[in-house]
């Protein structure tokens, strides 16, 4: 995989992610639930994260560790094959708990490459 290529990744990655955040800010639970439209653009968002980061190399992957890469293409599998429905809470937790950091994560990456 080129450099370019990978550059390319890590910014849809951090693109989605920061739409994410743009998309949900001053939202709480509830009105998140209540707005179709922003869900279906969340959810598509941590699709195209996930989608992104299966085809980043695994080696480059295995350099940045703390990126939780399985998890993030694990998230993305479940929600584009809908095992059992899409469980909101969960969509909403990592919202909540880990864009953040993972948008952090992907900044220092796409500086330091």
């Amino acid at each position: 995989m080129s450099n370019r290529d990978l550059i390319l990744l890590l910014e849809d990655m951090l693109e989605s992610a920061l739409k994410i955040k743009r998309y949900t800010t001053n939202l709480d639970y509830d009105s998140f639930l209540n707005d179709d439209k922003t869900i279906d653009a969340v959810v598509r968002n941590f699709e195209i994260i996930g989608e992104a980061a299966n085809r980043i190399d695994p080696d480059f992957r295995a350099m940045y560790s703390e990126i939780k890469w399985n998890r993030i293409r694990g998230f993305r599998n479940r929600i584009v094959h809908d095992y059992f429905g899409i469980d909101y809470e969960i969509v909403w937790t990592i919202i909540e708990n880990d864009l953040e950091n993972l948008i952090g994560q992907i900044e220092s990456v796409i500086s330091n490459s």
